[in-house]
């Protein structure tokens, strides 16, 4: 794991997904280490929170909450509304549509 537990923004959000998402009953912690766990042992120096975000990913899919594809179709809006909307206005979906 990194000096600082988070040196971008995505990186915190992710976690933040995550927690809400156990908070919530959607997924549980023993089945997150069960999946996290054995990624990030043999993960790349540098590679943690891209790991977390596979096993994140992967877990979803298991639990018949979003594909893969899904996640990334997903992404891809979130990244389109993000480059639509003038800086310092909030983003929303509407915006990649």
């Amino acid at each position: 794991m990194p000096d600082a537990p988070f040196e971008e923004p995505w990186q915190a959000q992710l976690f933040a997904l995550t927690v809400a998402l156990n908070e919530a009953g959607h997924i549980r912690w023993p089945d997150w280490t069960a999946e996290f766990g054995p990624r990030v042992q043999g993960a790349e120096p540098g590679s943690y929170w891209h790991v977390w975000a596979e096993a994140l990913v992967a877990l979803l899919s298991k639990r018949g909450i979003a594909g893969a594809g899904e996640v990334a179709a997903l992404t891809e809006r979130w990244q389109a509304a993000a480059r639509a909307t003038p800086h310092g206005e909030p983003i929303t979906l509407d915006a990649a549509d």
